[in-house]
């Protein structure tokens, strides 16, 4: 319960930040420049406990770190391609992950050190990682040694409940360190709230575009913000917090996947939970491959005792 109220709690807070941040904006529009009041923009965040900083590489050109999304005390998700650095898809699918540093608890990047530092245990790409293009299952799930301690700056967001989805959701917020308007990555975690696209809207403008996703059924897309804002490098991997209009409850939509819209895609590209929580499920309770024929056996062997 008391993770609800600080989940519930915080989604209020962002609402009204981004509502007075908006106002101060617009009024001081034609004197403030447009970087300090626009991710490419973004509103400065206040903790998003779920935020979790990835880092991979010190020496990848901006490359070396992304988002991740704490969803249990032990688990982290993000998208598989962070792992890598500077490969194509046939690299990736040869070589192992690389096993970044990761942070929690953090908004500025000086926060980054040894006291907020969590350790890798071992990483789990999806079994279907790429297997079609360079976004398709582009999921990875990073099993921390140790349990997080939570606290209000530190708790994982649910994933989707049974019969949870986007339907009757317009909008929801991500956050992150990706770069900014003079494409420089952010020294402070900033947040968007962006609108739920059409998916066949988005589909179809992507098919149009070469080297950019084929979106599917898995998928879904958010547009620019109202201000113009988007999703850019170094975002990937955060979570789209929704809020459920008919209880209430706040959960992760889906995992940002392609974050190279900066001011040059309209939308942005996320993996649906909805579609991938069998196999989130499976990895976080333990299952070997035999698993699921393991249970089935031992149930067949009950019942025939009987």
């Amino acid at each position: 319960m008391r993770f609800s109220v600080t989940v519930l709690m915080l989604a209020a807070w962002t609402c009204l930040a981004e509502a007075e941040a908006v106002k101060s904006s617009v009024s001081a529009s034609r004197f403030a420049p447009q970087r300090s009041r626009r991710m490419i923009g973004g509103l400065l965040a206040p903790h998003v406990p779920w935020q979790v900083f990835l880092n991979v590489s010190d020496d990848a050109l901006g490359q070396g770190y992304a988002g991740g999304t704490l969803i249990s005390d032990r688990w982290v998700l993000t998208a598989g391609t962070n792992l890598y650095v500077r490969m194509n898809r046939t690299e990736m699918k040869r070589n192992d992950p690389l096993i970044p540093k990761l942070y929690v608890g953090i908004v500025g990047l000086p926060e980054a050190n040894a006291s907020s530092e969590v350790e890798v245990e071992k990483i789990v790409l999806h079994p279907n990682f790429l297997n079609h293009s360079n976004w398709d299952n582009n999921l990875a799930l990073i099993k921390l040694k140790e349990p997080v301690l939570m606290s209000d700056k530190v708790a994982p967001i649910p994933l989707p409940e049974r019969g949870q989805d986007l339907t009757n959701i317009t909008d929801g917020i991500i956050s992150g360190w990706g770069w900014g308007a003079l494409l420089t990555p952010a020294t402070s975690l900033k947040y968007l709230i962006l609108p739920i696209a059409n998916h066949s809207s988005c589909k179809a403008y992507y098919k149009k575009k070469p080297f950019t996703p084929d979106v599917d059924d898995n998928m879904f897309c958010t547009s620019i913000s109202r201000f113009g804002e988007n999703v850019c490098f170094g975002d990937a991997g955060g979570a789209l917090a929704v809020r459920d209009p008919d209880s209430g409850d706040v959960f992760v939509a889906g995992i940002l996947i392609y974050d190279r819209n900066c001011r040059v895609r309209q939308y942005g590209i996320f993996l649906k939970m909805s579609s991938y929580l069998p196999w989130i499920h499976s990895v976080i309770r333990g299952d070997e491959e035999n698993s699921p024929a393991v249970r089935a056996a031992a149930v067949s062997t009950m019942y025939s005792n009987v």
